[in-house]
């Protein structure tokens, strides 16, 4: 049995098989995620589980080396709570929201949250801890 940290097998399984450079993302509720891509869905009623906690526990699994936002969050919360963890997720890259979308069939894994924040997405590319 797991002492602490992430406790969500699906989640962690997919997590443990992520690579150097794979992309994942974690997504606000709204965000339309291709077919083919494995979701793992943690929303259970609007604003539950929020982003700030799955990206949280995600981090405590994963190395990611850069991160990238949509534009449009600019002045929003957002950002500002992404500074707070600057160390643990590496470069940020901002690009248009269109353009953050069409990453996503590019990505490893997706993880859907109840998160209602605008522009609540973030794209993590998976770094290597050497």
């Amino acid at each position: 049995m797991k002492r602490s940290g992430l406790l969500h097998a699906d989640l962690l399984g997919h997590l443990a098989r992520l690579g150097h450079t794979d992309l994942v993302v974690i997504g606000d509720r709204g965000l339309p995620l291709p077919p083919g891509v494995p979701v793992v869905d943690l929303a259970l009623v609007p604003g539950v589980v929020d982003l700030r906690t799955v990206l949280d526990a995600v981090l405590g699994e994963v190395v990611v080396q850069a991160h990238t936002i949509a534009a449009e969050a600019a002045g929003g919360p957002f950002p500002a709570w992404l500074d707070a963890r600057a160390d643990a997720l590496g470069e940020r890259r901002e690009t248009s929201h269109e353009q953050l979308k069409a990453m996503l069939p590019a990505v490893r894994l997706a993880v859907r949250t109840g998160e209602e924040t605008p522009y609540a997405n973030v794209v993590l590319e998976c770094g290597v801890p050497f």
